[in-house]
């Protein structure tokens, strides 16, 4: 099946004044239609500043430095501003982890959801209106046509977040970027919102790219997951087989660090240190001086995505030990 968004190679750079800090370095992955990738890492892996990227939204003086972007077969990352915000909410949706940045304080839930409808999709007032009151039943907010008159603080956050959803949705985008979609959510919402993203990506056709720290959510949601490390993939594949089979020690040292249900610990597992900062990022593999398995090529070589069974991982202990040529 053809991509429908394909990363190549990417590269973003914060220029300072002390130099030239690499946030992404070769970032690479494709999303089908339908599918929901998972991005998942430790905070400053790079996993927001990837989805900021594909949806042209990197915050200066930050920049895509070398790669590209192709979104349908049309490459994006070098399109013009107000061409690429024609792209951005027609046919890309962004879903964001805090829905009070999202939503405007002064204006009603259903102006937002209207203007947004109007200023993409060739409808009139009416329409729009009818079309708002559809999506918010849709993501399962009751009384939606009286709701619709309301302020984003009339609504808790779990409601507040399906409005951002139905935002997202409003131009029946082909593509949703959701980062950290449910972090501020309770548990029982948390859920909610897993199911509602799921079913409406299947109703709607839509692939989605959902950027998270909880492998709990990965797991429920997600058909394939990229493991980010300091702005590099260290794994890709089927989320079942990067869960149960992890072939990087970063990627067996998270799922180590989740508790099952079915055992008795006292203590959880860690990865003992910290993710460098972006000054400091250690030559050869980035993980190498947190890893328990380093050797000599990885504290001198960069190792590529290389094919370990199911999965692909950055990693010379995958030939090592016989997984891949």
């Amino acid at each position: 099946m053809t991509p429908l968004l394909e990363v190549r190679h990417l590269r973003v750079e914060f220029p300072t004044r002390r130099g030239t800090l690499v946030a992404l370095d070769d970032v690479s992955f494709d999303i089908a239609p339908g599918e929901v990738l998972g991005v998942v890492g430790e905070s400053g892996a790079g996993k927001s500043l990837t989805g900021a990227a594909i949806i042209g939204l990197l915050e200066p003086p930050g920049r895509i430095a070398g790669g590209e972007i192709r979104f349908e077969g049309q490459r994006i990352d070098d399109l013009p501003y107000e061409k690429m915000r024609a792209i951005r909410g027609r046919r890309i949706g962004a879903i964001f982890q805090d829905p009070l940045t999202s939503l405007n304080p002064l204006y009603t839930i259903g102006r937002q959801l209207i203007e947004t409808i109007r200023t993409h999709l060739p409808v009139s007032a009416d329409e729009a209106r009818q079309r708002a009151i559809r999506l918010l039943q849709e993501t399962g907010i009751p009384a939606a046509e009286q709701r619709l008159d309301q302020y984003p603080h009339q609504f808790s956050g779990g409601m507040r977040q399906r409005v951002v959803i139905a935002l997202a949705l409003a131009a029946e985008p082909r593509l949703i970027v959701a980062d950290e979609p449910t972090t501020a959510l309770d548990v029982s919402i948390q859920a909610q919102i897993i199911s509602l993203l799921k079913r409406l990506c299947r109703d709607h056709g839509a692939a989605v790219m959902l950027v998270t720290h909880d492998m709990g959510v990965i797991a429920e949601t997600c058909d394939r997951v990229a493991v980010l490390y300091a702005g590099r993939v260290a794994e890709i594949g089927p989320v079942a087989e990067v869960i149960h089979r992890p072939q990087h020690p970063y990627t067996r040292g998270l799922m180590g660090s989740i508790p099952a249900m079915d055992e008795d610990r006292e203590r959880l597992a860690q990865i003992d240190g910290a993710m460098p900062r972006l000054n400091a990022i250690p030559a050869g593999c980035a993980f190498n001086p947190r890893c328990p398995q380093a050797f000599e090529r990885c504290r001198s070589e960069r190792p590529d995505l290389m094919d370990a069974g199911a999965t692909r991982a950055a990693c010379w202990l995958v030939p090592a030990q016989g997984v891949a040529a």
